[in-house]
């Protein structure tokens, strides 16, 4: 849902040159001409931004922003001044105002604070979301952007169809992230998801970790049965993330798993039928790979029934805001601290960073944020340099 903005002024031909460009831009845009037709708008909380004329006929515009503080949702303010107004301007930034525009009214500079109070507000909504939802938080896959929006939807038909699924992309893209939306959204979301990274596990003792194996089967093993985790992963999904460092020799037995729907364990002679929903992902290029011999086409193509490719964050700012409103409430409740807000100049400089480790890294970087943040509001201080070397107010 978009941000709803009230333009507040009392001579009509501005305030509607003001609210027409905004509508030509598809935005939601509603108009007052007095301080009590803005004060209705703002009582029914049908407004998320207000751009604010000081000197209207029946009062004077900042007394709004004091009355808002009492209000259940604060809209935020983008003040309107003539030359000579700027001791006004300076109250109402003290008051809490995003930002001032003095007149004549350049559409564009007011069009990029409208953007900025557009992207607090998204942040807002999404913790608001958050802190309401009594769902795993694991659901929430934030996604403005056209690639992501046509991403989540093939997630959940590969979900519904619980269908093989390739997910790829950059390091820290979120990409168990989407396994565990996948899980969560289909019918096998009250059936175990089990994760696994290929990587983290010797060649050697793959093959026993995903099929199990019986007692003494090989040197080194239990004298126990021990239950793999393609068995204990039993009508619901598989996760293998970095399948590209799964051996070839191992390729080649996941792939008959796959096909089959069954395996035997280690030192078994049993057939061992699963039904089980394999999703693989890999930060690698797998058709280069395939081209140099190091993964097979045919494990590649049963792998891909479903392909989801998620974009990088530098790809998706849009995405941005939700996505620290979302991080911040998850990072709060990791850390035990309450840090609510951000201030318009750090999310800017949140938006003008590419982001090279993706989610990960923003995550990473809000964690250190709430850590060393003392104020209500994290601003550019509490960032790391990289980040705020470059950025420009």
């Amino acid at each position: 849902m978009s941000a709803t903005i009230l333009v507040v002024d009392d001579v009509d031909t501005a305030r509607q040159a003001i609210a027409n460009s905004l509508r030509k831009d598809g935005k939601e845009v509603l108009e007052a001409g007095t301080l009590r037709e803005a004060r209705g708008f703002l009582e029914m909380d049908k407004a998320d931004i207000c751009v604010l004329d000081i000197l209207l006929p029946d009062g004077n515009g900042l007394s709004l922003l004091d009355e808002v503080v009492q209000m259940a949702t604060q809209p935020k303010f983008i003040v309107i001044t003539a030359h000579g107004q700027i001791d006004y301007a300076v109250e109402a930034m003290k008051k809490g105002a995003l930002d001032f525009i003095t007149k004549p009214i350049d559409i564009k500079t007011l069009k990029k604070s409208i953007e900025r109070a557009e992207n607090l507000v998204a942040m807002r909504r999404e913790l608001e979301h958050l802190r309401s939802s009594h769902t795993s938080t694991s659901k929430f896959v934030v996604g403005k952007h056209p690639r992501m929006k046509i991403m989540i939807d093939l997630a959940q038909r590969a979900a519904e169809a619980s269908v093989s699924v390739l997910i790829t992309g950059e390091s820290g893209t979120g990409k168990e992230v989407m396994a565990s939306y996948i899980h969560q959204v289909g019918p096998r979301q009250d059936k175990p998801f089990i994760a696994v990274n290929c990587a983290a596990i010797a060649n050697t003792l793959l093959e026993s970790e995903l099929f199990g194996h019986e007692a003494n089967a090989f040197t080194g093993a239990s004298n126990k049965r021990k239950n793999g985790l393609m068995e204990v992963a039993d009508g619901g999904i598989l996760f293998l993330d970095e399948i590209s460092s799964m051996p070839l020799d191992m390729q080649a037995k996941l792939l008959r798993a796959i096909e089959e729907r069954a395996f035997r364990r280690v030192g078994g002679t049993t057939l061992i039928r699963v039904d089980v929903q394999i999703i693989a992902a890999s930060n690698q290029n797998l058709k280069l790979m395939i081209k140099n011999g190091d993964f097979r086409e045919d494990l590649y193509y049963r792998l891909k029934v479903v392909d989801l490719d998620v974009p990088p964050l530098r790809d998706r700012k849009e995405d941005i805001p939700e996505l620290v409103g979302m991080l911040l409430r998850l990072s709060n409740m990791a850390i035990g601290s309450n840090i609510q807000d951000i201030t318009p100049r750090a999310m800017d400089a949140l938006m003008a960073y590419d982001w090279p480790g993706n989610i990960r890294e923003l995550r990473n970087t809000l964690e250190r944020a709430i850590i060393f943040c003392d104020d209500p509001a994290i601003d550019l201080h509490h960032l790391p340099l990289d980040i705020t070397q470059n950025y420009t107010s």
